[in-house]
């Protein structure tokens, strides 16, 4: 059981942002980084000294062509730090505990290498609760039907039983960032208000996915 080591009240104003392409964490989920570039080694210094909590965001591709920086999308998931181990070739290698879902306000113009923003958590605060939600398991099974033939067409493999073991919205969630879809349906799926939009949200997708695998078959 993932439990959220963190307290409304105790939730930065401001955050080091990692914005990392066809990468997105999500709330109740733990992912492995592998941390080389020298501005963010800086980044994962400054945070192991002081919080430990690291802004995971797309970048947002489709206005930045003619940037210097990159614009990014305005939802992005915190994170903390569970692990972390340096190599002998300086590389840090992380693992990355998703945590709340927050927003950017604006960038803070300062001297680091990386980039930090003010943000913001409302709207979000329910990813801290553990709360009953109305979806069963049983309500998933044509999702799951679904998306183990998506996985397995494009080779994914899914530890479906280790799944079954985790709450609802862990596996939600870990379904989601893992999910062979697109990076622009993972941040749809990011921004989803809760976890019964995000299931109805995949299964939206999945039928795309269904009529593509259709369409394909009948041109041949």
């Amino acid at each position: 059981m993932f439990i959220a080591h963190m307290k409304k009240e105790k939730l930065p104003n401001k955050l080091a942002i990692f914005p990392l392409s066809n990468f997105i964490i999500f709330p109740r989920t733990t992912v492995p980084l592998n941390i080389f570039e020298p501005r963010y080694i800086d980044m994962i210094n400054d945070c192991m000294k002081s919080n430990k909590l690291v802004g995971m965001i797309q970048p947002n591709t489709t206005k930045n062509k003619d940037e210097n920086i990159s614009k990014l999308h305005q939802i992005g998931c915190m994170g903390k730090i569970s692990s972390f181990k340096e190599t002998e070739d300086n590389r840090y290698l992380i693992e990355l505990k998703g945590l709340i879902r927050f927003k950017i306000i604006k960038e803070i113009l300062s001297d680091k290498k990386y980039r930090q923003f003010e943000i913001t958590f409302e709207n979000f605060y329910d990813d801290l609760e553990d709360k009953k939600e109305d979806i069963k398991f049983s309500d998933l099974e044509l999702i799951f039907r679904d998306l183990k033939n998506l996985f397995e067409k494009r080779g994914f493999i899914i530890n479906w039983k280790g799944l079954e073991k985790q709450s609802l919205d862990e596996t939600i969630n870990a379904l989601a960032m893992a999910s062979p879809f697109t990076v622009e349906e993972k941040q749809v799926l990011l921004e989803a208000k809760n976890l019964d939009t995000r299931k109805t949200k995949i299964a939206e997708i999945l039928t795309t996915y269904s009529f593509d695998q259709f369409d394909n078959t009948t041109i041949q």
